[in-house]
């Protein structure tokens, strides 16, 4: 594994203040620009940084310094760290406070009933649980099933709302859209509603013209002497 130099804009102003070192150098050697190193010699960046003597830190060696300083095309190389760190592994379960780990099963109740996208794995990381605990809630076989009441684990203080968010949105990616039976379909389809409304306007609009139409026209087929009897 690769090791990685601390604090690199520290380090380049300890070089800069007690070496020979070109720019060149020792922007390699720090991961820097070299106009960056040289801002540095000119005060112009890395204003009020205390140089990290990397002799100390153990991470240059004088030797390797003065070959750098005696070639200027040398490259400088980390020194090998006396102690092995071994690396970190994948990251567990998160960890609960004893306090608050008895608001746990209500919290897995609530993200098993509001999210049932999201798989064991995603619950156990957002409240830190075991799989066994999660499956005893959801076929609802855990001990205390009878007095759990689902919970936001946002509110519960037992994840954030990101870390949730997150999880939510991994969980939804590829999943088919719902169906109509699903979602329960109660609507009628298009065809049968669409202009409905409109058509029965226009029909009973025509049956009252023509019922207008046919008075007039009897109206007007009437002689005044019938017009007298009828009063």
């Amino acid at each position: 594994m690769a090791q990685t130099l601390l604090m690199p804009k520290a380090t380049a102003v300890w070089l800069v203040d007690n070496t020979a070192l070109s720019f060149e150098q020792i922007a390699q050697f720090c991961k820097l620009h070299p106009l960056e190193v040289k801002a540095i010699a000119d005060g112009e960046a890395a204003q009020g940084i205390k140089g990290l003597d990397p002799i100390a830190t153990g991470q240059l060696s004088r030797d390797e310094i003065g070959r750098g300083e005696k070639d200027v095309a040398y490259k400088l190389k980390i020194s090998e760290p006396k102690v092995r760190v071994p690396d970190s592994k994948r990251r567990g379960p998160r960890y609960t406070p004893v306090s608050k780990r008895q608001d746990r099963p209500n919290a897995i109740l609530w993200l098993v009933r509001n999210h049932p996208e999201l798989k064991d794995a995603q619950i156990s990381r957002l409240v830190g649980t075991t799989k066994s605990t999660i499956e005893q809630i959801r076929d609802r076989s855990h001990w205390n099933s009878a007095n759990l009441t689902p919970m936001d684990p946002v509110t519960l203080g037992l994840c954030s709302q990101i870390d949730l968010d997150m999880e939510v949105e991994k969980a939804s990616k590829g999943r088919p859209l719902p169906t109509a039976a699903e979602l329960g379909a109660t609507l009628q389809a298009a065809s049968q509603t669409e202009h409905l409304d409109f058509y029965a306007q226009d029909e009973e609009k025509e049956i009252d013209a023509n019922a207008v139409f046919k008075k007039l026209q009897s109206l007007k087929s009437t002689t005044p002497e019938e017009e007298d009897d009828q009063y």
